[in-house]
């Protein structure tokens, strides 16, 4: 039905024709209201030409100002001083004409023009805000009440948003934030500011299931106001996004927003000292810590990157957002090939963050795990010491710490390798960390899916912890501590605090809006799984310049020895007493 489709040349003829049924309606009683409703009939003898020419004055002074081409759920109040300009001109214009030609429409009471001035004014302003109205109330008819918490600068453009139809909420309150209690009981386009605490009536008088936070929080205050809103029943929660110090978006509040530790001490000028113009080679480039330590590489301006992993699709994926970056399908088990390329390739920087990571896949699967993470980390490390690699960094676990389990009693001895080794003119360095946020082996893509999925959300014990850092920074922090290392180093990132699984369970399953419909389940420790995570095998670390990294105590192992230890480990048909041997905190249970 094209005919009833709205366009600007239909919108534009409706209100024209509107302006001047009201421009007649409103003359007529301007003449009425000066004679107090007795007109004698020789005054409107002039009545259809003054109307005309004030007509169309006034349609032609409103089309100067483009009033009919608004978009009228966004008439502003701009359009509304527009259309009191329009107005202004074309009486002063009618004015001015009666004034120079006195017998043009004699005759003519000159009040007429005053209150006439007013009545439209009233009229055709009225018009326009009707249908605003109307547009509002359409728009609002699928929206979902919302309370906006805090006052910024963002919070006007949250409600204009809104208003518009921009975004599919209904602010119904604003709710001030300690720093704005001096706005309370003021109003930001008519929308009354409240105190936080009273947040709770609010909720429950106005219906609201939705909050909108318009300002930038410190963590420990937006996990205080997210969990008071979890509280009452507020199922979704969204965030502004600032662009700078400007509101950009809105977007979904993320458990990374509530648990991820954000370093101060982050020293983009050493990085980037450290990074630019080098070539840097990455294993394990398709996983999530190589992946992002090649695109931080990419940023901070590494002449040339080759990337290297035995995953057709994750370095795919890689190559996909590094376009120029050299991609090498090879294991790193695969000496030869992975010599060929040294070779061919002469980096100045290895990073070495292949690995298998999956604690009971390697459990099942031990003669793989020793071969990847052992062989290949050592592969990896002789490769750069016979091609005068400058600097070699090991990208390590917390699991490393008195393992349980046989990945983190691999990676345990590739630490002990990485700083015995004779390793001449290349410094290795090796970089320790716990659980990073969002990556392919975190519980957290676990737990959404089953949320998602109605439920259970299995965890495996009520008292198991985890650390918790965001990918980029982790990365950052890798090459941070890279950057400062001088050689033989065993580097630990400082993680925050450790957080309790549950607890990230229960959290995920409010911001889901899901609280009291998805179960969890405990389903028991698996095979090798801590119940906590540790950063040093002792307290004798030792501080950087750097709040954010620090220096484990290092650890003597004859070098001949470990290389025959490895050998044997490698050939040994009782890997775990092999390992037990090289690492004798090694306990292997199934819960600890």
């Amino acid at each position: 039905m094209s005919l009833l489709r709205p366009t600007s040349f239909k919108r534009a003829l409706f209100f024209i024709i509107a302006d001047l049924i009201l421009s007649l309606i409103t003359f007529f009683l301007s003449y009425e209201l000066r004679f107090n409703f007795h007109v004698e009939a020789e005054f409107f003898n002039s009545f259809w030409l003054a109307y005309v020419l004030l007509v169309g004055l006034k349609i032609g002074a409103l089309l100067f100002y483009k009033s009919y081409f608004v978009v009228w759920r966004f008439f502003s109040f701009a359009d509304a001083k527009n259309i009191i300009k329009a107005h202004v001109v074309a009486y002063g214009i009618f004015a001015l004409i009666l004034l120079l030609n006195k017998d043009l429409f004699a005759p003519f009471p000159r009040s007429v023009i005053i209150i006439d001035f007013f009545l439209s004014l009233f009229a055709i302003g009225t018009l326009r805000v009707l249908k605003r109205l109307l547009t509002e109330r359409h728009h609002y008819s699928g929206a979902k009440p919302t309370l906006i918490v805090g006052v910024s600068s963002s919070t006007s453009a949250i409600i204009r948003n809104a208003i518009d139809g921009e975004i599919p909420y209904y602010p119904m309150a604003i709710a001030a934030l300690e720093t704005g209690k001096k706005h309370i009981n003021g109003y930001i386009n008519n929308l009354k500011i409240y105190a936080f605490e009273d947040a709770e009536k609010i909720v429950a008088e106005k219906g609201i299931k939705t909050a909108i936070i318009a300002r930038k929080l410190p963590q420990e205050a937006l996990k205080k106001v997210v969990g008071q809103l979890n509280d009452l029943g507020v199922a979704e929660i969204k965030q502004v996004k600032f662009l700078g110090s400007q509101y950009e978006k809105l977007e979904d509040l993320s458990i990374e927003d509530l648990l991820a530790r954000h370093p101060q001490d982050l020293d983009e000028v050493r990085i980037a000292s450290f990074v630019k113009g080098k070539r840097i080679l990455i294993t394990g480039a398709g996983g999530s810590i190589g992946s992002e330590i090649a695109r931080q590489c990419k940023v901070y301006g590494a002449s040339h990157l080759t990337l290297v992993d035995n995953g057709e699709y994750n370095l795919y994926r890689i190559g996909e957002d590094i376009p120029d970056a050299r991609l090498s399908l090879i294991s790193v088990v695969e000496k030869d090939r992975l010599g060929r390329l040294f070779s061919e390739e002469k980096p100045q920087i290895v990073i070495h963050a292949a690995a298998y990571k999956h604690v009971p896949l390697c459990e099942e699967n031990i003669d793989a795990a020793i071969r990847n993470n052992i062989l290949g980390s050592k592969n990896v490390i002789d490769l750069s010491i016979e091609n005068n690699v400058q600097k070699v960094v090991l990208v390590s676990t917390d699991k490393a710490v008195r393992p349980t389990n046989v990945m983190g009693a691999t990676k345990r001895v590739t630490e002990l390798y990485a700083s015995n080794v004779d390793a001449h003119k290349t410094e290795i360095v090796a970089v320790r960390f716990g659980n990073v946020l969002g990556s392919s082996g975190s519980v957290i893509p676990k737990f959404k899916h089953q949320i998602e999925t109605g439920g259970p959300v299995t965890v495996t014990d009520p008292g198991i912890t985890r650390y918790f850092m965001l990918i980029p920074e982790a990365c950052q922090l890798v090459l941070q501590a890279a950057a400062i290392a001088k050689g033989g180093e065993l580097f630990v990132l400082d993680m925050g605090k450790p957080v309790r699984i549950v607890d990230l369970a229960e959290q995920m399953i409010r911001l889901y809006g899901k609280a009291g419909e998805v179960e969890i389940v405990y389903t028991g420790l698996r095979p090798g799984e801590k119940l906590y995570e540790e950063l040093l095998l002792d307290e004798d670390d030792q501080p950087t310049g750097y709040r954010s990294i620090f220096v484990a105590k290092p650890t003597h192992y004859d070098i001949h020895q470990l290389e025959s230890d490895i050998d044997r480990l490698l050939k040994s048909e009782d890997k775990i007493a092999v390992l037990q041997k090289i690492v004798p905190e090694f306990i292997r249970k199934d819960t600890i």
